[in-house]
């Protein structure tokens, strides 16, 4: 598609003129030209051709001059580039029309060698503000989009954590530059019973913060039934399956906690194990039963496992991007490193254990941007 150029001047012979010595990149599509004889018509023309990428003008003119008609040009946001034309002894309005935003000029009599010379390097640089705009309006819209999912993942978590003389529970989540799918549920399923989720969908931006919240929410509506995980499981997968893109999923670990005799029943889709962390301090990963992430196979026959907290212990629930946090020097935090730290932190109350593994794995990436959010949730048995 041919590049637009705007010739303004009241010489009646111009258009002639250019047309034949632009005749080869008119012919080859290069360059396509519009015409107007002064400043009032050019702004007439280019409010009717927004196509126009360069104005060569003239300016000396009647009703409205060239250097007039760049001042009005300035007013606007329009990526456009100005080349003036004036006799080479008037170096003063040369000058002000430089300081008007044109962006080169030549003189009169008109080269046209020199015309096409002039011509080519200003659509090279108004090529390139173009690819800069571009790329400034689709960052603008990813920002938009990077905004608009976290206000979702951070609607869709709960903030208000129970005040029970039986547990003691506290959630957090720091959520990468790029938002993932991340989220974390508890809930009353009656007096004695506590629902417990943690999640991650696959993705990023809005599409898994979507996902993320439908997927929160039927499971919740789900378990507030008080079926058991492996049932409430299976009918999640059943009903997301069919209405999720190929490439989506999601890990998600549920239990329910009997906050009578500490037994937890659950059942883990694909997510990572939970730790344990006994009143002595011996840490021990939950054994893994359940079966594959939510929305990978229709119809997948869950299992639901079985284990207990005793009086002290305390259930540590947390995503990929705890263990998978990364320092400068691209080394994971890891499993091991985990478990470590889950050894030594002041388990007493929940709070305290959340906030001594999210330091330690703050002081290990050493504030190094981190490509998934870290969620963890700890529960703490009375």
């Amino acid at each position: 598609m041919p590049e637009t150029i705007l010739v303004v001047d009241d010489e009646a012979d111009l258009e002639l003129l250019v047309r034949h010595k632009f005749r080869q990149q008119i012919r080859e599509k290069e360059y396509d030209f519009r015409f107007a004889a002064d400043g009032v018509e050019a702004l007439d023309v280019l409010g009717n051709h927004p196509e126009i990428a360069l104005v060569v003008t003239d300016i000396n003119m009647p009703r409205m001059d060239g250097l007039t008609l760049l001042t009005e040009l300035g007013k606007s946001d329009r990526i456009l580039r100005t080349i003036v034309v004036s006799a080479y002894s008037d170096l003063g309005n040369i000058r002000t029309a430089m300081n008007r935003g044109a962006f080169d000029f030549v003189t009169k009599p008109i080269d046209f060698d020199d015309l096409k010379t002039t011509i080519n390097k200003s659509m090279l640089e108004y090529r390139s503000a173009k690819s800069a705009a571009e790329a400034d309006l689709r960052l603008s819209s990813i920002q938009k989009e990077l905004d608009i999912a976290k206000r979702i993942q951070e609607a869709a978590l709960p903030s208000d954590f129970p005040e029970r003389d039986d547990i003691s529970l506290s959630a957090l989540m720091i959520p990468a530059r790029e938002v993932g799918g991340d989220f974390y549920d508890f809930f009353e399923i009656d007096e004695h019973r506590m629902g417990l989720v943690m999640g991650d969908v696959s993705g990023k931006g809005v599409s898994a913060a979507m996902f993320m919240t439908v997927t929160r929410m039927t499971l919740k509506t789900l378990a507030r039934t008080g079926a058991a995980p492996d049932v409430c499981i299976r009918d999640l997968n059943r009903l997301l399956h069919p209405e999720t893109l190929p490439e989506m999923f999601v890990t998600v670990f549920y239990g329910i906690l009997d906050l009578r005799s500490g037994e937890l029943r659950y059942c883990n889709a694909g997510h990572n194990p939970p730790m344990m962390i006994s009143p002595d301090h011996d840490v021990k990963e939950v054994e893994k039963i359940g079966g594959v992430a939510v929305c990978l196979v229709r119809d997948f026959d869950y299992k639901v496992g079985t284990a207990h907290l005793s009086k002290g212990s305390t259930l540590v629930l947390f995503t990929d991007g705890v263990t998978e946090a990364k320092n400068h020097d691209g080394e994971l935090f890891s499993d091991e490193r985990f478990i470590d730290i889950l050894g030594k932190v002041d388990n007493t109350a929940a709070p305290q254990t959340i906030r001594q593994v999210v330091r330690e794995v703050s002081e290990f990436a050493e504030a190094a941007e981190q490509s998934d959010d870290i969620t963890i949730m700890a529960v703490r048995f009375e």
